[in-house]
């Protein structure tokens, strides 16, 4: 293999892991902050996930010799931000990440639970995921107003980039947005720019095990792995090890919660910038790039400290604005997958609505009840519309 013949996938890699990281981890450190963690415990958190996706890549790559690429889960965060009311008291979330890890590890070893939790209806899976985002989407819009010199700038390069470079459009605004923080922000200290690792015992409150828990795991199952698997099987990987990199990542998982990191799952959308001819022409080899990006995320982890600092040097609203325009393509996507179904479209907007409303019913959050209304919501439809079935088919007897 000629030197030069590695180049391009090797570059794919370091590229997609940098537009992966400035894409999200501003919303990641705000979602760990939004449920108690300190500056220090969101920095470790941030580390562990960066160090563990990338040795998963590298892993697991190296052994099956595919394109097997992971990720933090950004609905996942999405979800952090808006359990705020479930929890401040990180220890109780870390327990919440250490179920998800369990559950998602279950889910490669147990092969019914996997068959479920992809049977969950998908117009009840994507309304809810939908339902998350919706209030982090707005945010653009509300720091527009309220912060127009720092938002605004942003907003227009994001704007600007999605019409020329769409692969940079979020990494554009991230950039725009750090330099003026620190043109503008107070003066941060350099202890508090090098990378920290701090160990949170976790703490099992019922409440918060089903209210962040549980939704955390079904979203990252329902918004992350399974669009990963649909990713890899798009360019023609159609038997992944799949039982292999849930365990994988339910493990990794369940030993970084106590680190501060929430969920590893499948990348979807970094994915496909590896995965793909655009990576490596031959199909063969195109798992060079998802150990490349792997190698740069274990780089990438030593600056969690300085983007733990920046992000708490900032307006949350500003963090939320940039955060709302990342997730405006999973916005898109999960809206149009909840109503693709004529039939059920009902059942995605009442679930899509319960969630949105950010409601806090026995200290449970409203992803958890999004689900609930949306079940027994589509089960009575689809009660009256199997009655209403049956007396059309009697009549025409």
């Amino acid at each position: 293999m000629k030197p030069v013949s590695i180049l391009q996938p090797i570059t794919a890699g370091i590229v997609a892991s940098i537009a992966g990281f400035a894409s999200s981890f501003a919303l990641l450190i705000a979602g760990l902050r939004a449920v108690g963690a300190t500056e220090a415990e969101a920095a470790s958190g941030l580390l562990v996930l960066c160090v563990f996706q990338g040795a998963l890549a590298i892993g697991l790559s190296l052994r099956y010799r595919l394109p097997l690429s992971f990720a933090w889960s950004t609905p996942g965060a999405a979800l952090l931000v808006a359990a705020h009311k479930t929890t401040g008291d990180f220890h109780a979330a870390v327990g919440a990440f250490l179920l998800c890890g369990i559950l998602l590890l279950a889910t490669g070893l147990w092969p019914w639970l996997a068959r479920t939790m992809t049977r969950i209806p998908r117009p009840i899976a994507s309304a809810m995921l939908a339902g998350i985002l919706f209030p982090i989407c707005l945010a653009p819009v509300q720091a527009a107003v309220r912060l127009p010199l720092l938002a605004v700038p942003p907003i227009v390069v994001w704007l600007v980039l999605t019409r020329l470079a769409p692969r940079w459009a979020v990494v554009g605004a991230v950039v725009v947005t750090a330099v003026a923080v620190v043109l503008s922000g107070p003066h941060i200290p350099a202890v508090h720019l090098l990378p920290t690792l701090r160990l949170v015992l976790p703490a099992f409150e019922p409440f918060v095990l089903v209210g962040l828990g549980v939704p955390l795991y079904i979203v990252t199952m329902a918004g992350q792995n399974v669009p990963g698997f649909a990713v890899l099987r798009t360019f023609g990987y159609e038997n992944p090890p799949a039982r292999a990199m849930l365990a994988a990542t339910g493990a990794a998982t369940a030993v970084g919660s106590v680190f501060g990191a929430y969920a590893l799952n499948l990348s979807a959308i970094v994915a496909a910038m590896m995965a793909g001819p655009d990576a490596e022409p031959d199909r063969e080899r195109r798992w060079i790039a998802t150990v490349s990006s792997g190698l740069a995320y274990l780089v990438i982890g030593l600056g969690a400290g300085a983007a733990t600092a920046l992000v708490s040097a900032s307006p949350p609203i500003l963090i939320q604005a940039v955060a709302g325009l990342a997730l405006l393509g999973a916005l898109i996507s999960s809206v149009t997958a909840a109503l693709e179904d004529a039939q059920h479209r009902v059942v995605a907007i009442v679930t899509f609505l319960v969630v949105a409303s950010g409601i806090h019913l026995l200290n449970i959050g409203s992803a958890f009840w999004g689900l609930i209304v949306g079940a027994i919501v589509m089960l009575v439809l689809s009660i009256g519309r199997r009655r209403a079935t049956s007396v059309v088919e009697a009549e025409e007897d």
